[in-house]
């Protein structure tokens, strides 16, 4: 796929620029998202004395909340190719809101399971938010774009800590009892994302020339069938063992993260006898962490492109995983509640650097099947969430065990970024669009203009 006119500056104020407001609208979307997809999170302790949950049972739901999403993001990658990112990210806004805030009508683990199941697919709100922001901006500037929407999106994961149990507590202040009130506090999300993906539709387009009917109905955009078909597209990024290398990395990172959103508050409130209200606060630190880390992690990828091309962007890929692993395992052996909130920092610093390192490298893989290459790696990171919540599921191992254990595969994963190789005519073409991007303008960097 080659997009014409894409912006080579992120001008943050800008509402008038269609890459503007894509950009705005997509990590908003996926801001949004998260408040529905782990709302629940933070009342898991109410939740589980209200439904009479297990251990095993707790562990179950969360690995069903990620588990769908593996799928719904292969599917939603091609769907993009297919449809657009605008009319896609509508479709799983409005549907995705209705699991939300029908989740108040779980009686028993069974119904709560299903729920959580049905929940995770709006989790496939990431993909689509960085194949709009790849397709929005150029080479110079792409990696910080896709890093910074998906980190303000991501920053979901801490404010969801925060605000759920604000609501809930609200909710309480009103006379109404615990069951109920977790119930009704899930609403809230829900309501938000019918309205956003509302939104999406009349206030975004797909591209920067216009939406991919006009483009294709121009002749600027070829048929989606065919070689340019879904399945076709689909096909050609799945033969890529970068792809796969890429798929291993995001599982390690991405899926990292949501592990740590789905336990981080029960973890802290049964570790370190804290209030609900506390443990979420605390919990909430590690996402918002995603204010400025992710983005860092494509500022980076970008500077180290500037240098030494795409291989500067692997490079960084690797430095940022492998610390991202070496602190998990630090954080798994703090006993002591400061030091384990100060670890717990460092560590969300790098897993989610290592996330926006990631896309800085997705959208160069192979541009004729970017939906099905963004796809599938954002896959990976539920696929790691799956794997990981096998870990906290387990009666035999506490959580600081998982946590240790989950460190050591991060640093093994982090090896499959060395497997991603570029030829030199894809390096040399690459290079060459970068300095032109970037000569266009005299800095890549945000701007507030």
């Amino acid at each position: 796929m080659e997009i014409q006119n894409k912006a080579n500056r992120i001008r943050l104020f800008n509402w008038k620029m269609p890459q503007m407001r894509a950009f705005h609208f997509s990590w908003f979307a996926f801001h949004i998202c998260f408040f529905g997809w782990f709302g629940i999170a933070p009342l898991m302790a109410v939740v589980r004395d209200d439904l009479g949950l297990t251990k095993t049972q707790i562990g179950n739901t969360i690995i069903a909340s990620v588990a769908i999403t593996v799928i719904v993001r292969l599917a939603i990658g091609v769907l993009c190719d297919k449809i657009g990112p605008r009319r896609a990210y509508t479709w799983l806004l409005c549907l995705g809101s209705l699991p939300v805030m029908c989740v108040g009508f779980a009686d028993s683990f069974e119904s709560f399971f299903l729920a959580r199941l049905a929940i995770g697919a709006i989790g496939a709100s990431f993909v689509i938010t960085q194949y709009h922001t790849s397709v929005m901006f150029a080479p110079n500037v792409v990696g910080t774009a896709n890093a910074t929407s998906a980190g303000w999106g991501n920053l979901g994961g801490g404010t969801t800590q925060i605000l759920m149990p604000l609501i809930f507590s609200g909710i309480l202040m009103l006379g109404v009892n615990e069951a109920l009130g977790w119930r009704l506090a899930m609403v809230v999300p829900g309501i938000v994302l019918f309205l956003t993906g509302i939104a999406y539709y009349f206030f975004t387009q797909d591209a920067p020339d216009g939406n991919f009917d006009e483009l294709r109905a121009r002749g600027e955009l070829p048929e989606a069938n065919g070689e340019h078909g879904m399945g076709a597209s689909f096909a050609t990024a799945a033969k890529d063992i970068r792809v796969w290398a890429l798929f291993v990395v995001y599982a390690a990172c991405f899926g990292v993260e949501l592990t740590i959103n789905n336990i981080a508050a029960i973890y802290f409130f049964d570790n370190f006898g804290l209030t609900l209200a506390t443990a979420g606060m605390i919990a909430g630190l590690f996402g918002l962490m995603n204010l400025f880390a992710r983005t860092l992690g494509g500022i980076f990828s970008d500077l180290f492109a500037r240098n030494s091309g795409l291989k500067g962007r692997v490079r960084w890929l690797f430095i940022a995983m492998l610390c991202e692993g070496v602190a998990l395992m630090f954080f798994s052996q703090m006993h002591v509640l400061p030091l384990a909130i100060g670890i717990m920092l460092v560590f969300s610093l790098f897993v989610q650097m290592a996330e926006g390192a990631t896309f800085g490298v997705v959208p160069f893989i192979n541009k004729k099947a970017l939906g099905a290459v963004a796809g599938i790696v954002g896959a990976g990171g539920n696929a790691g969430a799956v794997a990981a919540g096998f870990l906290f599921r387990s009666e035999a191992l506490t959580y600081q065990q998982g946590l240790f254990y989950l460190g050591v595969a991060v640093i093994i994963a982090s090896l499959c970024a060395l497997l991603v190789r570029f030829s030199p005519e894809v390096e040399a073409e690459e290079n060459a669009a970068y300095q032109d991007a970037a000569g266009s303008e005299p800095s890549a960097a945000l701007s507030l203009r």
